[in-house]
């Protein structure tokens, strides 16, 4: 096996990750060789600290030869880690079949400060007097410093922070490429810093480093009652700089009472607002040495705690893709709008040549009206809008720091001359997370569909899963990101992007284990611990378990995830059930009343639907960390809220007490009901679509799951139905009235044209995608077994079915790639591809195929390599395959 070698190593899941503060990261590459049936049977990791990434030297680590085929979350072992060093790691392995890899390619992480006792800087900011409740221009803060001429640097590395946003600039040039830096966090509890390489940015001499800080989640505007400050009234910022001399000898630079500031020509930055820029107050090289900061006041020393500073965690915001406008639109009211062809988040870059003073002024909107106008009536409070003010030199070329909108048109005035195209780009920007799915099949409007889930994720995972992302909410809320999490994991690697934000899920839990409806939370108080919303505490790190075979993960939360369930039983007169307190209930479902935004569906239903499930979920992950006495002890409790639930809530005869989708679905879903309730219920869903002629009528809770469902329970058929329903309400009617992403509502914009309402009507609102799910786990069959997760052991158990003649999935899983593709032929042949990386093995199921006539290429079945157990059963045919790819040919009975 020439070609074996280990490949894409990853620590704490990132690619050479710099500045993290976990003591014991993990470690995970992928087996790369050709053949089938390929495991791992051992492994070597070796560790350096060398800052060369020398191997030749004492190692940190040296793990020698372990005999396993574990090749994720491969725990260091070596040294204790040191802070602000480079960790060089390698890796080789070796096959079943005895056969030895060469060492892998190098991958290096960098340690953060990994305590509060590294840092020596001081909190320092540029606001002076009373903070005036509004927002205010940015602060530009700087330091001139000297670097030893006569010895050569051997690194720098930089640490910063801020309460607000910065950007960090070195000797006139930005440092990285990370936006809207620190992230959001619990800021009361959480605070992220991060981590710069800068050793190329420093010169001999004279230099000069320079903090820009604006209001940003920390003091600007939050959610829709226009509140303020909600974790402080002042902005300020936090720089450590280490430089290490090739003759051994350090230099630390730190914020102190030493910097000076000054406002800049950012008037105005906020996230729901937007930016306002006079370029005529640019102070030109503010960060580069030789500027003359005479007139600059000096900074105030802020006190701040840095108890509660942690490493970066995610995968940082960065533009991610640029895109241009597809037109210039005139509109019947006399606008000048830009269209940019897609619903997109982030931010507009142009360039101008105006006389001094000239304001340009660029709005943001999802949509236009029915007659063509702009419209911005679902703004609410959101102004989206940038404004700047040129400096009358020559061409000009602007784009924000600190705010984001989420817009398809742009309505531009002021510019001056002819408003072209290829004077405007829009900059996409969401948190830079590998996309591991893809999903296409020969019906165009599903793959428009899979389109629009993908970009509301892009649009929506700006940090913190976000509900929305131009109103003036754009907040995490729980339920949405609980219903959407698996088809998040399928379409992106969400692993650290889930670990930061439950964290933070974690931190803002409160004592007696409630959860709050937002994470961070920024409502009031008294607003927390709906069903379903909460439940995200169990869920999500539950599915990040399933997705990526994390433990940690597991561990980390399982306090948070006990919490929940245990605040649940505390509720009421009855601990086996939830029939107390606010519950948003089945949000959005289309069986409503008029005057209500919660479907039909009783709220006490759901919300002890809900408790079993997390019940169930937590003794599951119980068993997984190996407390035996959890497990079993929240085994019999959601034994017995099964019990309660079927006593309360189903007849004797059998009947479900309310006749809505999303119950019948939940009781399904969850399996709260057996024998001839279970018959009688999914006969009574099934009822209940068709007398909606192949329409849902379920909201937020219920439609994650109703595919499933009816899948699962032998109506596939119906299943396809509903998702290929073209006509309101379905998933597909959206892409008809030319969607480019999810809606909030179903009918967000009418059959008419006219719009569901200005209140609460999103245009890119991820919650419906989670359909996505179904369609890469049912259509394409790409799921994991959750005794071996993190697909370790596959499931492949593709569905055809009306309306689709091929499908063609993928999925980058933490092993490496995973395929299933069929293409069904008019006179029944059935032509499944799949490929399972090395070191997994997986389940195929083919429905309807016969042993005796399967094929894998051109020979029988019976006789294919790699191929260990073939079995046929009353479905079809079951096999159990190691790696490697395998093309199967049947006729469908």
């Amino acid at each position: 096996m020439q070609d074996l070698k280990a490949k894409k190593l990853r620590c704490e899941y990132r690619n050479n990750p710099v500045g993290i503060d976990v003591l014991k990261p993990r470690l995970s590459w992928q087996m790369a060789a050709s053949g089938r049936n390929v495991k791992q049977a051992a492994y070597q990791i070796q560790v350096s600290a060398d800052n060369a990434g020398s191997f030749t030297g004492p190692l940190a680590w040296d793990s020698g030869k372990i005999i396993s085929d574990h090749s994720v979350h491969v725990e260091y072992e070596g040294d204790p880690l040191q802070p602000s060093t480079k960790y060089s790691y390698r890796v080789r392995i070796w096959s079943t079949s005895d056969e030895e890899s060469g060492w892998s390619e190098t991958a290096y992480w960098i340690t953060g400060l990994l305590s509060s006792a590294g840092w020596k800087a001081q909190w320092v900011t540029g606001m002076y007097g009373q903070s005036t409740g509004k927002s205010e221009p940015a602060d530009l803060l700087r330091k001139a410093f000297d670097i030893k001429e006569e010895v050569k640097v051997k690194s720098a590395v930089v640490f910063v922070t801020a309460l607000g946003l910065y950007e960090l600039q070195l000797n006139g040039q930005r440092v990285g490429d990370w936006l809207l830096t620190p992230g959001w966090t619990s800021y009361s509890k959480r605070l992220q810093y991060q981590t710069y390489d800068v050793t190329s940015l420093l010169q001999a001499g004279d230099n000069a480093i320079g903090l820009m800080l604006a209001d940003g989640w920390y003091r600007g505007n939050l959610a829709w009652k226009e509140q303020r400050n909600c974790f402080g009234e002042y902005r300020a910022g936090m720089m450590q700089l280490h430089i290490v001399y090739a003759d051994g000898s350090e230099q630390t630079l730190a914020t102190d009472d030493s910097w000076k500031a000054s406002e800049g020509p950012i008037r105005m930055a906020e996230l729901y607002h937007g930016e306002t820029y006079d370029a005529r107050m640019e102070a030109n090289g503010w960060s580069a040495s030789g500027y003359d900061d005479t007139d600059w006041r000096a900074v105030t020393i802020v006190d701040s705690t840095l108890d509660l500073l942690i490493a970066q965690e995610n995968e940082p915001m960065r533009i991610v893709e640029e895109i241009r406008p597809v037109q210039v639109l005139y509109t019947p009211a006399g606008e000048t709008v830009l269209d940019m062809g897609q619903n997109m988040v982030g931010w507009m870059r142009f360039t101008v040549k105006g006389e001094a003073g000239r304001t340009i002024t660029l709005q943001h909107a999802e949509v236009l009206d029915k007659d063509g106008n702009f419209y911005i009536g679902n703004l609410r409070s959101a102004k989206q809008t940038i404004t700047y003010t040129c400096k009358g030199e020559g061409t000009e070329s602007y784009e924000p720091r600190f705010t984001f909108q989420g817009f398809q048109y742009v309505k531009v005035e002021g510019y001056p001359g002819e408003v072209l195209p290829e004077h405007f780009t829009g900059c996409v920007i969401h948190s830079d997370l590998e996309q591991t799915g893809s999903f296409e099949c020969s019906h165009p409007l599903i793959n428009q569909l899979q389109h629009n889930i993908l970009w509301g994720q892009k649009g929506n995972f700006v940090d913190v899963p976000t509900d929305c992302p131009q109103r003036d909410e754009r907040l995490g809320w729980t339920g949405d990101a609980q219903v959407f999490v698996r088809t998040s994991a399928f379409n992106m690697n969400v692993a650290s992007f889930f670990t930061k934000w439950l964290k933070d899920l974690r931190a803002d839990q409160f004592p007696d284990g409630g959860v709050p409806f937002v994470v961070p939370d920024v409502l009031s108080k008294d607003t927390h611990s709906s069903s379903a919303w909460g439940d995200a505490a169990v869920i999500c790190p539950w599915t990040m378990y399933l997705c990526y075979g994390d433990t940690r993960i597991l561990e980390e939360q399982y306090g948070s995830m006990k919490g929940w369930v245990e605040y649940i039983r505390s509720q009421g007169v009855n601990s086996l059930l939830w029939n107390t307190g606010f519950h948003f209930g089945d949000w959005l479902g289309l069986d409503a009343r008029e005057d209500s935004y919660t479907g039909s569906t009783p709220k006490d239903l759901i919300a002890s639907a809900f408790y079993y499930h997390s019940t169930r979920l937590l003794s599951l992950a119980a068993d997984v960390l190996g407390n035996r006495e959890d497990a079993e002890a929240y085994q019999s409790l959601s034994d017995n809220i099964k019990k309660q639930f079927c006593h309360e809530f189903i007849t004797p005869a059998g009947r479900l007490i309310a006749p809505t989708q999303t119950a019948h679905v939940l009781v399904l879903m969850f399996g709260l009901v057996e024998g001839e309730t279970h018959s009688r219920v999914i006969k009574t869903l099934v009822d209940l679509i068709e007398e909606q002629q192949f329409h849902l009528t379920t909201g937020f809770v219920g439609t994650p799951y109703l595919c499933h469902v009816l899948t699962e329970n032998g109506y596939h058929d119906v299943a396809l139905k509903l998702v290929l329903q073209e006509s309101y309400p379905s998933w597909l009617f959206p892409v008809t009235k030319g969607a480019t992403t999810m809606w909030e509502h179903w009918d967000g914009i009418k059959a008419d044209g006219s719009f569901w309402s200005d209140n609460m009507n999103s245009f890119n609102h991820y919650a419906y995608g989670a359909i996505g799910d179904w369609l890469y786990q049912v259509v394409a069959g790409i799921d994991t077994d959750h005794k071996q997760a993190g697909y370790k052991h596959i499931h492949i158990r593709p569905k055809a079915g009306y309306g689709f003649d091929y499908v063609k999935a993928g999925y980058e899983s933490i092993y490496g790639e995973i395929r299933s593709e069929w293409i069904l032929a008019a006179d029944g042949k059935m032509t499944v591809n799949i490929t399972i990386p090395p070191n997994t093995s997986a389940t195929v199921q083919l429905t309807d195929a016969r042993l005796e006539s399967l094929k894998e290429g051109e020979a029988s079945v019976l006789a294919a390599e790699g191929i260990h157990v073939r079995e046929q059963t009353a479905e079809g045919v079951t096999m159990l395959v190691g790696s490697g790819s395998y093309q199967f040919h049947y006729l469908q009975q």
